[in-house]
């Protein structure tokens, strides 16, 4: 009770000082805040007070607040004190644990994925490891992120994390020791075929520039005569860092983008500082529909110089940018305050928070908003939907059985049944799913029961129950049959039909198990399309050069 009366004091204390500093204006928008500032106070009061039920006030606080930001846009968030760790990872790409992706699989938290190397790895923790209890309390019940709290702590601490696994009666202890985690915003880099040097740049932390830096230098010292960078899956970051990587391509004193907000004098003009270290290298920037924000800002900036040829699928479309605020208790909020401008003056930001459908929901920048503008050469490009490649290449639509054996996760549990038994494959260059490893494989889907309905079978059996409710089934009974007949599928069939994209799925999820993150971006760039689509205009200077004009 003590706590809560705490609680309400600060509230009530906020809004008196707001109401101070409000009551110096007279306008009607800053009295409107005055008076919500104070029916909520007086709601909290009475909710707390008189709900039926003990509520936790703090609870309630944050729920309202993020309730609140969310009604603005997805990217205006509150980070409370316990969140702290959150803010640095997302910031540092750093965090204390043991370095292993972890997910939800039925009622269970499973190891996901060890990062190589760190504790996780080296305590013996595979994927698929069902997690039991850690230091010795139970994880029953508990969200992934309940788990990952439990998982993260002091760097140097040691924790017993209690697993079962696949074909083990009894359950297994393994102890590891915190660590402070790096994950690398370079994940791999390395030389293709024809001198192409590759980089695949996953998120936008303070590191990003110094770990592309190195990356170009030592491709460029292993005689890298032209590059591709890879944006495909990055949602962004740090504004600075993406300024300082068009740096690397682009001259000294090089507009890459301004931003415009309410508050102007925050607007702020970015411009490069130094000389690039690839002024004239050929370059080819790899995006798809998850590229976005800082992301856009270097793929979009390349292209307006005309510097670089763009491959893929038109970019996400965020073009607002988010600044963190201190708030008092060490908590934080990450909130939207501008609007980016890439140099031909465009705003790709696809979608529109501010002007809401009548059900809340948010559209896109109408056609009719859609503005033309002109790289530096006088190709057109265009504002309001992200960024179009000069190239597209849209990917492969997956098959229903595909998105059966993902959803239902049968082909990681293959494999991990798979290497319990078989500690070695071929190398990753060598890889590849055999006949008889991929009749193993429906053999063993077979005896796991699996089964799903395609499309059609689903609306077929809707359209029997619907002709049975309306009392027309034993008048059309003979058609469904015949339909139904017809369409049903045989998974034998199915996986034959579609087994060069099943194998490819397959063929990344050993990798994975046996050669971790780094194995699987070797093996796919080995087996890209759009790799490949960039390393044949690389090595066509004629035709690069055509795309810019």
């Amino acid at each position: 009770m003590r706590n809560t009366r705490k609680l309400f004091l600060l509230i009530t204390g906020v809004i008196i000082l707001a109401w101070g500093a409000l009551s110096l204006k007279s306008d009607d928008q800053n009295f409107e805040i005055s008076k919500q500032l104070n029916i909520y106070a007086s709601l909290f009061r009475e909710a707390n007070l008189f709900y039926v039920d003990e509520v936790n006030p703090g609870d309630l606080v944050t729920t309202s607040i993020k309730a609140m930001l969310k009604s603005l846009d997805p990217y205006t968030v509150f980070y409370p004190e316990a969140d702290m760790e959150d803010v640095k990872l997302m910031t540092t790409g750093e965090y204390a644990g043991i370095g292993a992706v972890i997910s939800k699989k039925g009622d269970n938290v499973i190891i996901r994925e060890p990062y190589k190397g760190f504790p996780a790895d080296k305590a013996g923790l595979l994927p698929g490891d069902i997690i039991l209890a850690i230091d010795g309390n139970s994880i029953k019940g508990k969200s992934t992120d309940d788990v990952s709290e439990m998982l993260k702590g002091q760097p140097g601490k040691e924790i017993t994390v209690r697993i079962q696994r696949e074909g083990e009666n009894n359950s297994i202890d393994k102890k590891a020791v915190r660590e402070k985690i790096q994950l690398p915003s370079v994940p791999y880099y390395g030389m293709m075929s024809n001198n192409v040097g590759y980089i695949y740049l996953n998120s936008f932390t303070d590191k990003a520039a110094s770990d592309v830096r190195k990356a170009a230098l030592s491709l460029k010292n292993q005689g890298a005569t032209s590059l591709i960078l890879d944006l495909r899956g990055n949602s962004g970051g740090l504004l600075d860092q993406a300024v300082e990587i068009c740096n690397f391509f682009i001259p000294k004193d090089t507009k890459v983008v301004d931003t415009r907000g309410k508050v102007k004098q925050w607007d702020k003009e970015y411009k490069t500082t130094q000389n690039p270290i690839l002024p004239d290298m050929p370059l080819v920037v790899l995006i798809d529909r998850s590229s976005a924000s800082a992301s856009e800002i270097v793929s979009g900036t390349l292209q307006d110089y005309d510097r670089a040829v763009l491959i893929g699928e038109r970019s996400f479309g965020k073009g607002l940018v988010q600044t963190i605020r201190d708030l008092p208790y060490n908590t934080k909020m990450k909130v939207t305050t501008a609007k980016y401008y890439i140099p031909s003056g465009r705003c790709i930001q696809a979608l529109d928070y501010t002007h809401r459908n009548s059900d809340g929901s948010v559209g896109k920048v109408p056609d009719s908003l859609i503005t033309e503008y002109t790289t530096k050469s006088g190709r057109k490009v265009y504002d309001g939907g992200g960024i179009t490649p000069d190239i597209k290449i849209e990917p492969e639509e997956l098959a229903r059985i595909t998105q059966e054996l993902i959803l239902q996760d049968l082909c990681f549990d293959f494999v991990n049944s798979y290497a319990l038994k078989n500690p070695q494959i071929a190398e990753i260059k060598d890889f590849n799913i055999t006949d008889e490893l991929y009749n193993q494989f429906k053999t063993w889907l077979k005896e796991k029961d699996f089964t799903y309905e395609n499309e059609s079978q689903r609306l077929l059996n809707n359209l029997e129950k619907t002709a049975k409710e309306e009392k027309y089934y034993e008048q059309v009974k003979s058609q469904l049959d015949a339909l139904k007949k017809d369409f049903a599928h045989s998974i034998d069939r199915d996986m034959d039909l579609f087994k060069n994209q099943i194998s490819s799925f397959l063929a990344e999820q050993f990798i994975q198990r046996y050669y971790y993150a780094e194995g699987v971006m070797a093996y796919k760039v080995l087996h890209d399309k759009e790799v490949a689509k960039a390393i044949e205009i690389l090595s066509n200077q004629d035709e690069f050069m055509n795309l810019l004009k």
